[in-house]
């Protein structure tokens, strides 16, 4: 084990001497000469081959040179101490290499870098996770290798939606009528403030807009127990449903992208004090005045009290939460994402932020 630990150590302090060799050559070639030594023992021992050099002696004597001199009792110990601490820095170096491999893996598979709390890879896209879990070592493996399919196969935004269900090009002005252009899927939550800025970036993108019909789904994201992680998000999510479900009617002309224009005074709307309403919704209103916020907007928006008690009685109706409970199902078991916003465009599942 001496002699793969000296070469462990050696490819690791290698970065040092290479910049070092730019002023000192000399120190270069030695370390070089004894690299090629070290790598032909290595790669003996890894091959169950013993070592026909005396490689892991030379270090150990270079070691213990001194301790011979002055206390020669002290040898075998110490030799024993360099044995284990040799032991210690394979089993290390291996163990890194295994988690880098499947934090690379879950990076590349789930968009980040750890299964069971995504929001704290750095490495990982930003984004509000949804998943908030104590797995063990091996079930994260698990999850890696189940994700590992959805990664490779072609995503089409069409497969999840959930009707009726309206475009985002509609604020923007960019709705230029056409039915062949791909579409595109955003997943979002309105209390999640990546969702805020992912929202606003794809509104700035007239590009983007152009080119795909960008539907928007909300999805509640739920801590431990089931309650909500944004208190208002609930809310805003059934009087969302409401509207879109109400204008889909027969008779619900009135109401046609009022469920848009929620969404969209949530994620860029603020008060009179400049305050945005997503942050008040999340953090300073109660249930009654988000509520009584919502209304107010409907009224602005030209909905008699006839109209607006028509979608109060909507948003609280099985029809809104059996609509709901659908879409939790495909997000949850068919587009199963770790994170919010999660959009799908161009064939491939996006996690995190639009940028």
């Amino acid at each position: 084990m001496v002699c793969i630990a000296a070469f462990i150590i050696l490819i690791v302090i290698g970065i040092f001497v290479a910049f070092i060799s730019i002023f000192k050559r000399d120190l270069g070639k030695k370390y070089l000469k004894v690299l090629k030594k070290s790598w032909h023992c290595f790669t003996r021992h890894i091959t169950f081959r013993k070592c026909d050099t005396s490689f892991q002696d030379d270090v150990k004597a270079v070691l213990l040179k001194k301790v011979a001199l002055k206390k020669p009792k002290a040898v075998k110990p110490l030799s024993r101490v360099i044995e284990i601490a040799s032991v210690l820095i394979v089993v290390i170096t291996v163990w890194s290499l295994v988690e880098g491999v499947k934090a690379g893996l879950a990076l590349w598979a789930l968009g980040t870098c750890n299964v069971s709390h995504p929001a704290s890879c750095a490495l990982g896209a930003e984004s509000c996770s949804i998943d908030e879990e104590n797995l063990n070592w091996f079930s994260e493996w698990g999850e890696i290798f189940a994700a590992i399919p959805d990664r490779l196969k072609n995503w089409n935004a069409s497969d999840y939606l959930v009707t009726p269900i309206e475009t985002i090009n509609e604020l923007s002005g960019q709705n230029n009528g056409e039915d062949n252009i791909p579409s595109a899927l955003d997943i979002m939550d309105p209390g999640c403030t990546v969702c805020l800025s992912s929202f606003r970036n794809q509104m700035k993108d007239e590009e983007f807009l152009k080119n795909h019909k960008v539907y928007i789904m909300l999805y509640v994201i739920e801590a431990d127990g089931g309650t909500p992680k944004f208190k208002n998000s609930p809310l805003i999510t059934n009087y969302y449903y409401a509207l879109l479900l109400t204008s889909a009617s027969q008779d619900g002309t009135a109401y046609k992208n009022l469920s848009l224009k929620l969404i969209n005074q949530i994620y860029t709307g603020q008060n009179t004090s400049g305050q945005n309403y997503q942050y008040l919704f999340d953090n300073e209103y109660d249930e009654e005045t988000a509520e009584k916020t919502i209304k107010s907007w409907f009224k602005e928006w030209g909905l008699s009290d006839a109209q607006i008690k028509t979608i109060t009685e909507k948003a609280k109706s099985s029809e809104v939460s059996d609509h709901i409970k659908k879409i939790r199902e495909v997000v949850e078991n068919q587009i199963k994402p770790k994170g919010i916003p999660t959009m799908i465009y161009d064939g491939n599942k996006h996690l995190g932020l639009y940028k």
